[in-house]
């Protein structure tokens, strides 16, 4: 009976987890994790300390005493200028301003790269080139024609006027990316649509939108992270009791009279940078799907 050899295994030996470069890539995150860290750490234990402590100076000790007061006094009494309600109101004005505003400019938005990317009509070109130039005109080239046109519509200084100016400038950059989403999209998916007679509104509904999940999820992402942070427009555009949370934010940590309460200024700069962040971590992995899927190609 003839011998019978095993020959090993052909192909590159598996690497090892732990080598040099491997250290080096980790070791290197993990610093840059903790620069990044520090900052949100130092406002946790400085918002959990009352102000004896505060004064102690070490702002790196955990607390001795925990205490959740100034987490309380910066959501219902810190005083935001002449009202004195905490940032409830402000938050209340957030969400009435956001929700509004990214669902109006998404829709817009997706409905215009859908055109812009399937429906080839006269002037198409032109119009997208005019989008394109307006995601690049800095914001405060715009305020003062935009405060004499809210002014002329009767609803500068309102919540409303607020929404459509987030809808508008919204959506130059949103446009640019659902249209390169859906030019990534199979193209015979649409000509199959046309060849069964469904038509533009259908397409959009039944075939684009339910495809389009991936770009849905950073588009929100991206005008819900930038409508809640914005501060400059709601200062603008609104009277005082419509101020979003970032601008009762800014008049409750540059308040000058009075004791500086550093533990109140940490509580409601943390409770104001919550939204945002929920909404990365619920759906960070979506996020990046979404750009892998199309959002920057062209």
């Amino acid at each position: 009976m003839a011998d019978i050899t095993f020959e090993g295994p052909y192909g590159r030996r598996p690497r090892s987890r732990i080598s040099a470069q491997n250290i080096v890539i980790y070791s290197v995150l993990t610093l840059v994790a903790i620069y990044y860290l520090i900052p949100l750490y130092v406002m946790v234990v400085t918002s959990l300390k009352g102000l004896p402590e505060i004064r102690m100076g070490n702002i790196f000790s955990p607390p001795i005493e925990a205490t959740f007061e100034p987490w309380a006094r910066a959501w219902s009494s810190a005083c935001t200028g002449l009202n004195c309600d905490g940032l409830q109101r402000g938050f209340w004005n957030s969400v009435r301003i956001t929700v509004p505003s990214v669902v109006f400019s998404i829709l817009i938005a997706s409905i215009n790269g859908y055109a812009l990317a399937n429906w080839r009509f006269k002037g198409s070109e032109v119009f997208f080139a005019v989008l394109m130039i307006g995601a690049f005109i800095p914001y405060q080239v715009m305020i003062y024609p935009m405060v004499i046109l809210l002014r002329e519509l009767g609803i500068y200084g309102t919540l409303t006027g607020l929404v459509l100016v987030h809808t508008i400038f919204g959506m130059p950059i949103l446009t640019l990316l659902f249209r390169n989403y859906f030019t990534t999209l199979p193209e015979e998916l649409f000509k199959a649509a046309r060849v069964d007679g469904t038509g533009f509104w259908g397409i959009y509904f039944r075939i684009m939108l339910p495809l389009s999940v991936p770009m849905l999820v950073v588009a929100v992402i991206l005008q819900a992270t930038n409508i809640w942070n914005d501060f400059l427009f709601g200062v603008v555009f609104t009277r005082p009791e419509y101020y979003p949370m970032t601008v009762q934010l800014n008049n409750i940590v540059n308040t000058t009279t009075g004791v500086r309460e550093y533990n109140v200024n940490m509580a409601a700069t943390i409770l104001t940078g919550l939204v945002p962040l929920l909404i990365y971590f619920v759906s960070g992995r979506l996020f990046v799907r979404g750009i892998a899927a199309g959002a920057v190609k062209g």
